[in-house]
């Protein structure tokens, strides 16, 4: 069975013979992969008028627990996006009415950006669905196969970080 990558790594084979191209059949596969799950992932958060932005910043908010608050700094780190993209970010989910932003109590020079009861809910119908979405996507993989990629994906990620 020949697949997108497959059929490039032959091809470059064929006009390269002095190059290994075996790396291609794992990053080249990954790449596509992430590609497919990016789309499938995006269906679920346009659901809820989100981009994948959005909903990162409303989860990590989320996952702060209550009061749901944090620094746009650390939103920032949370989400591995520039603090400039983060602004962009919480400017449209304030205008949304799904954060606020206020002075910091602990930091006069400081805001924080804060969980509205409306993004609260938001958030939480939006990672349950989701969970559901990603449960989905996975269960296209025998449970062994998954796990022995989890652990993969584990051990390659912690060595590049």
């Amino acid at each position: 069975m020949s697949d997108h990558v497959a059929r490039i790594q032959e091809a470059w084979a064929r006009e390269r013979p002095d190059l290994d191209v075996r790396p291609q059949g794992v990053i080249g596969r990954l790449h596509r992969v992430a590609g497919h799950l990016t789309e499938q992932l995006q269906v679920v958060y346009r659901r809820f008028g989100l981009g994948e932005g959005e909903f990162d910043v409303l989860a990590a908010l989320r996952r702060a627990g209550a009061p749901f608050e944090r620094a746009p700094g650390e939103l920032a780190a949370h989400t591995m996006v520039t603090t400039g993209a983060m602004t962009k970010r919480i400017d449209r989910l304030e205008r949304d009415g799904l954060v606020t932003r206020r002075p910091s109590t602990s930091d006069g020079r400081g805001r924080v950006v804060a969980l509205t009861d409306a993004g609260r809910d938001l958030i939480d119908q939006a990672f349950t669905e989701h969970m559901r979405n990603e449960r989905r996507l996975l269960d296209q993989l025998p449970p062994e196969d998954a796990a022995r990629l989890e652990s993969i994906l584990t051990t390659w990620l912690s060595r590049l970080e």
